[in-house]
C-alpha cells in the first residue's frame, strides 16, 4: 500500500487528489481544515471512466452525530446510524481518506467498496 498522499488542489468548491489509479473530488466545508475533516462527499473518477461515490465519515464523527440525535430523537433517539453509500472509516483528514480510497484501489476493493454512478 501507498505511505504518502498526492497533494490536492481547489477547483471551485471541489478538492481533488490525483492518483495514479484515480482522481478524488472531496467536498469539503469552504471553511474547514482538510486535515480535520471527519464527514465529507467524495467522487472518484476511475481510469477506467467509471465513476463512483461515498459519504466518508470518522467512527468517531459517528459517534459524535449518534449522541447529538440521541437528543434530538432522530434515528430513534441516537440508536442507530446510516447514510447513503457510507464508508467509515478511523481518521479524519482528506490525506488520509485519500489513503484508504488508496488501498482500496491497490487491494481491487475500491469497485466492490463504492457505489458506481450511472453516466
Amino acid at each position: 500500500m501507498s505511505h504518502s498522499t498526492p497533494p490536492g488542489s481547489w477547483d471551485g468548491p471541489w478538492y481533488r487528489v490525483p492518483t495514479e489509479h484515480f482522481e478524488a473530488a472531496f467536498l469539503p466545508n469552504a471553511d474547514e481544515d482538510l486535515e480535520s475533516v471527519a464527514n465529507v462527499d467524495v467522487f472518484v473518477d476511475l481510469k477506467d471512466g467509471s465513476r463512483r461515490r461515498a459519504t466518508m465519515i470518522t467512527l468517531a464523527q459517528v459517534e459524535v452525530t449518534m449522541a447529538r440525535w440521541a437528543e434530538s430523537g432522530e434515528a430513534l433517539g441516537g440508536r442507530y446510524f446510516w447514510c447513503s453509500d457510507g464508508l467509515i472509516v478511523r481518521d479524519a483528514g482528506i490525506s488520509n481518506m485519500t489513503g484508504v480510497l488508496l488501498g482500496l484501489a491497490e487491494n481491487g476493493e475500491l469497485t466492490q467498496v463504492l457505489r458506481r454512478l450511472d453516466d
